[in-house]
């Protein structure tokens, strides 16, 4: 309400300004990052749930949004408030030659700064496909299928003010650094195959456990009080009563299951 109020406030001290959407999207290049084990399987293909789109959204702030957070000091990367600097315009004229105003925006995650970022490939079982074979002759091929759609969900690992603005930077972080996508929630369908063989022996009561893999992100996030200040034709943004926390994350992998096979004399 406070940041609504604000940018209110400015449109009525400037008449000259006006609204402009800039917002864009753009994908950032990414490299190879993370070592992928052979247990671990690309399901995007088979998976009968088709989960919500795997590229991560970078905002790119416009070029006055980009000047204003040149002005700040601290470093700003929240994309919600990126956006509400996009979509501002403050035209510079003649006539606020001796005007001042400082508009309040709120208190605000500003940054995330990642310290560590690790991958559990065995974060939560998904499902278990088992074959008796104690009363067989011959091997048995088993294979993963997928017996009941999985809801998988990640989360923060503790509570923390405005934890939406803050998963989205972690998010954001995490999927740069691992080259994966990551979701918060991810889904498996009832159905979803893979063809790699598993020999259940004679004598042997097979066992294929799948499971969903998640990243563990841990770092610190900073938040502050952000002010819009505007002496004349020079305009800057002002962070006040800053302070850091740290924070950790599970963010589950999209469309990826990792696969563990194990052979027994008895059933488990």
């Amino acid at each position: 309400m406070l940041r609504k109020l604000g940018i209110m406030t400015l449109t009525m001290f400037l008449s000259f300004t006006c609204l402009n959407t800039l917002a864009a999207e753009k994908k950032e290049t990414r490299t190879p990052a993370t070592n992928i084990p052979s247990s671990a399987l690309n399901i995007s293909k088979e998976n009968t749930y088709p989960n919500s789109s795997q590229d991560t959204p970078y905002l790119q702030p416009s070029e006055l949004s980009q000047e204003l957070l040149n002005t700040s000091n601290v470093k700003i990367e929240n994309p919600d408030l990126i956006r509400i600097l996009n979509e501002t315009s403050i035209s510079k004229t003649p006539w606020a030659i001796g005007f001042r105003a400082t508009v309040y925006l709120g208190e605000w995650p500003l940054n995330y700064e990642s310290a560590a970022t690790n991958i559990n490939w065995q974060y939560q079982k998904i499902n278990t496909n088992h074959y008796d074979n104690r009363t067989g002759k011959s091997p048995y091929q088993m294979k993963y299928n997928q017996e009941a759609q999985s809801q998988v969900k990640g989360g923060l690992t503790a509570k923390i003010p405005q934890p939406e603005h803050v998963k989205q930077m972690m998010l954001l972080k995490a999927a740069k650094k691992t080259n994966l996508a990551l979701s918060f929630q991810t889904l498996i369908g009832a159905g979803t195959k893979k063809d790699q063989v598993y020999n259940v022996a004679p004598k042997k009561v097979g066992y294929l456990y799948a499971y969903t893999p998640a990243v563990s992100e841990k770092g610190k996030v900073t938040y502050g009080e952000v002010y819009l200040t505007i002496k004349g034709s020079k305009r800057m943004i002002t962070v006040k009563n800053v302070t850091s926390q740290g924070i950790g994350a599970w963010i589950p992998v999209q469309d990826y299951v990792s696969l563990s096979f194990g052979a027994y004399d008895q059933p488990r």
